[in-house]
C-alpha cells in the first residue's frame, strides 16, 4: 500500500500536524499499513498482533506533548517517529474514544502509542473483548520501572489488578500566589479555605479588579469540589457512581465560590482564555491550581516575570485540618495499543517520555509521576530562579494528600461543569442554585455510560 503521509516525524525537525478530521485520517491509513502481516499470538495476557521488525511508530499527542516526542525522536534518531496531533481529548472530548470505535470497525488503524490529558481514559480503554489498551504488567513493562512511579499515581491506569497506562505527571492543587504583590498588599497567605473567603473579601473591597482564583475553565470542580470532597464522582464500586450535589462538601464550597464571584474577586474567565491573559492576568494576587500550573499558565502563558509566583500549601477547610486533602486537575497518561505491531519500541517509548530526564527533568512543565524524574524536576525548577521561593515543599506535601474519593468514570466532569455551570453562571445564576442541576447531568452521563447511581 502506498500513501503519501503529510503528518509527523522522521528523522529530522518536529513538524506539528493539524488536528482535524483529514489528517487523522490519513495518518490512519498509513498506521494500518505496518510493516507485519495478519497473525497474532497470546502473550503477555492478550493475543498480540504480528510483530514487524521495522523501527517505526505512530504516536499520537497534544501540542504541548511535542516535545516529548522531539526528545525521544533526538534519542532514537534510528527510529521512524510519526506523530500525530489531536486535542488530547481536553476537557473531555472523548475525541480518541470515537476514533478507536472506527478503527475496531475497520479493522485498522490504531495508534502504536497515544497521549491524554483525561486521567481517565482507561475507564473505557480497559474493557471488552477488544481492549484498546495492552496490559503492562503482565510482562510488558519490568516491574522495577513501574515500582518507580509515585505511590497511588498508577491507580487510574489500573483495572483489577492490571496497570493499562502510564502516568505522565501528577497534578495535585496547591495555592499559586504573586508573592511581592501579596507582600505590597499587605496580606498573610491563607492556609484554609475560610481564610481564603475572608482575604477575598478584603481584595474585592480593597483593591477590585485583582483575581484571587477562577471559575470559568472546565476543571473548576477538580480544583474546588475536589478539595472539599464534595461527593459527586465517588466510585463505591466498578459500576456504581455516588452523586450528591447537595452534600454539605459540596454546598460549602459552593457558596464560598459564589461570595467571592458575586464580590468580584473570583472570575469566571477561562485562565486558558485570550482575553485573560490580556487583561487579567497581571492582577491573578492568588489562584488555586495544579502543579502544571507554575510553568505551563504563569510561566509559558501569562509570562509572568521571574520572582513573582510562589506555591503555598493546599488549603483545606478547618474542620478537615488533622486529615487535609486537595484536588487533582489531570496529569495526563500514555496508553500502549494492544493492536501495535511494534510493541517493545512503543514500550522503550513510553518508558522514556515518562522516565527519561531529558524530557521529564529538562522540558517538562508539571511534577513528574516517576519519583526519581521528579526529584529531578524539583531541582531544576528551583534553580531556574523563576519561582519566588521553594515551590518542592508544597508539591511534595500536595502529592499525598489527594483525595481518594473523587473517581475516574468513563466520563468527564470537565465536560459536564462546561455545559450546565459556566453558561449558568455567565447567565447570572449562582452556582448553588446549579447545584441540582449539576446532579442532574451527572447523572444521565452516568447512567448513559452504565452506571448506577448509588448512595
Amino acid at each position: 500500500m502506498s500513501l503519501e503521509r503529510n503528518v509527523g516525524l522522521r528523522p529530522g525537525p518536529l513538524r506539528r500536524a493539524v488536528a482535524g478530521a483529514a489528517v487523522v485520517v490519513a495518518a490512519v491509513l498509513v498506521a494500518g499499513c505496518g510493516g507485519s502481516s495478519g497473525g497474532g499470538t497470546q502473550a503477555a495476557g492478550f493475543t498480540q498482533a504480528k510483530q514487524s521488525t521495522t523501527k517505526e511508530l505512530t504516536v499520537w499527542v497534544d501540542s504541548s506533548r511535542q516535545a516529548a516526542a522531539a526528545a525521544y525522536q533526538k534519542a532514537h534518531p534510528d527510529v521512524k517517529l510519526d506523530v500525530v496531533t489531536y486535542d488530547g481529548d481536553a476537557n473531555g472530548s472523548n475525541f480518541l474514544q470515537t476514533k478507536v470505535q472506527l478503527f475496531n470497525r475497520t479493522g485498522s488503524g490504531w495508534p502504536d502509542v497515544v497521549w491524554s490529558t483525561q486521567a481517565n481514559e482507561t475507564a473505557w480503554a480497559a474493557k471488552g473483548d477488544n481492549k484498546f489498551t495492552a496490559p503492562l504488567n503482565k510482562g510488558l513493562v519490568p516491574d522495577a520501572t513501574l515500582s518507580g512511579f509515585a505511590k497511588g499515581s498508577l491507580d487510574t491506569c489500573t483495572v483489577d489488578g492490571t496497570v493499562y497506562c502510564l502516568r505522565n505527571d501528577l497534578a495535585q492543587v496547591v495555592l499559586w500566589y504573586d508573592q511581592p504583590l501579596m507582600a505590597q498588599f499587605g496580606y498573610t497567605v491563607p492556609t484554609t479555605w475560610e481564610e481564603y473567603e475572608a482575604l477575598g473579601k478584603r481584595v474585592a473591597a480593597e483593591h477590585p479588579g485583582y483575581n484571587v482564583g477562577d471559575i470559568g475553565d472546565a476543571f473548576a470542580p477538580e480544583i474546588y469540589f475536589w478539595a472539599s470532597k464534595c461527593p459527586v464522582n465517588t466510585l463505591t464500586d466498578a459500576t456504581t457512581l455516588k452523586v450528591d450535589s447537595a452534600a454539605p462538601e459540596c454546598t460549602r464550597m459552593a457558596s464560598l465560590l459564589d461570595t467571592l464571584h458575586q464580590a468580584g474577586s473570583v472570575t469566571n474567565t477561562g485562565v486558558f482564555s485570550n482575553d485573560y491573559a490580556k487583561s487579567q492576568a497581571s492582577k491573578t494576587l492568588m489562584l488555586p491550581g495544579p502543579s502544571w500550573f507554575g510553568g505551563a499558565l504563569f510561566k509559558d502563558t501569562f509570562k509572568t516575570p521571574g520572582g513573582r509566583i510562589a506555591a503555598a500549601p493546599a488549603l483545606h477547610w478547618a474542620a478537615d485540618k488533622d486529615q487535609p486533602v486537595t484536588g487533582n486537575v489531570g496529569g495526563g497518561t500514555w496508553l500502549l495499543s494492544s493492536h501495535s505491531t511494534h510493541l517493545d519500541l512503543a514500550v522503550d517509548f513510553m518508558t522514556f517520555v515518562t522516565t527519561n530526564d531529558a524530557y521529564q527533568v529538562e522540558q517538562a512543565p508539571g511534577y513528574p509521576a516517576f519519583s526519581t524524574a521528579a526529584q529531578g524536576w524539583l531541582k531544576k525548577q528551583a534553580s531556574s530562579g523563576y519561582f519566588a521561593g521553594d515551590i518542592g515543599a508544597p508539591l511534595v506535601e500536595a502529592a499525598t494528600r489527594v483525595w481518594p474519593g473523587w473517581g475516574s468514570p468513563s466520563f468527564s466532569q470537565e465536560k459536564i461543569w462546561a455545559s450546565t455551570i459556566t453558561p449558568g453562571v455567565t447567565a447570572g445564576k449562582t452556582i448553588t442554585s446549579l447545584l441540582p442541576d449539576w446532579q442532574t447531568a451527572i447523572t444521565n452521563y452516568a447512567k448513559s455510560n452504565g452506571y448506577r447511581i448509588g448512595q
